[in-house]
């Protein structure tokens, strides 16, 4: 393993849905303030593990986790963990753009107001750098009081992005960002990426290789719910130690 300031770790971590199991036995490390693409072939089990960072995998009736995984120096699988406290921390967002059938304020609003009564003025400014943070505001600060669902698709997922980033998380979990999108847009989520690093912990689940080789920093390679390579982006592409990884991030499979 090599040295990172870790912010999360996962320690003898498998998951299995009823008797299958779909991750066995994984050991990772993730860098604050990184950002780490996770990569694999389908059914590598990468968003698997991207749900049990903020325990969504809890939704699922069938779902068993077993082993640790470490955040803020708390193992957040202890029975006793404030999950809806875990989710403002480590945030999510998904494929598709999931905005709330609200105006674009209320979006954004949301999460702060169900922690409190927060200050007309104070709301107004948390919308308004969210919406920044998510390179949204100069687009939409003439129309926030319109619905969020006629944003176009790239619009709407960087409001989900603004809506996350409003609750100010240490961690942003991201399901293949990009895939229900135009490359334009893509390439404002790209940026956007890049841009949150300074302030947020990010961790992306990509099929695309491109993608993840132009932004992020560390990579993990996945294959069959087993964690063969993990390393800096720019070794587990050109210099992997394991054949399988050079094998995959190559296209000789895949």
């Amino acid at each position: 393993m090599y040295e990172v300031e870790s912010v999360i770790q996962t320690k003898n971590l498998s998951l299995y849905f009823g008797e299958t199991r779909v991750l066995a036995d994984i050991d990772l490390e993730m860098g604050g303030r990184r950002v780490t693409a996770i990569i694999g072939p389908s059914g590598s089990g990468k968003s698997s593990l991207l749900r049990c960072l903020n325990r969504m995998v809890d939704l699922v009736p069938s779902a068993r986790v077993e082993g640790k995984i470490c955040f803020g120096g708390e193992d957040i699988l202890h029975p006793d963990r404030d999950v809806v406290d875990l989710r403002q921390k480590v945030g999510m967002v998904f494929q598709k753009p999931n905005p709330f059938p609200r105006t674009i304020y209320d979006n954004v609003a949301y999460g702060p107001a169900i922690r409190g009564r927060v200050p007309k003025r104070q709301m107004d400014g948390i919308v308004e750098e969210a919406l920044r943070g998510a390179a949204l505001w100069d687009e939409v600060k003439d129309r926030l009081h319109t619905s969020a669902m006629e944003l176009s698709g790239g619009q709407q997922q960087r409001l989900c992005i603004a809506r996350c980033l409003a609750v100010k998380p240490e961690v942003l979990l991201m399901d293949e960002p990009c895939s229900a999108l135009d490359p334009a847009s893509t390439a404002r989520i790209e940026d956007l990426i890049a841009d949150l690093r300074d302030d947020v912990t990010v961790v992306l689940v990509t099929h695309n290789l491109q993608q993840a080789a132009r932004v992020s920093d560390d990579t993990i390679f996945l294959l069959g719910g087993e964690l063969i390579e993990v390393g800096p982006t720019e070794d587990i592409f050109t210099k992997a130690t394991d054949r399988r990884t050079d094998d995959y991030v190559t296209g000789r499979f895949g």
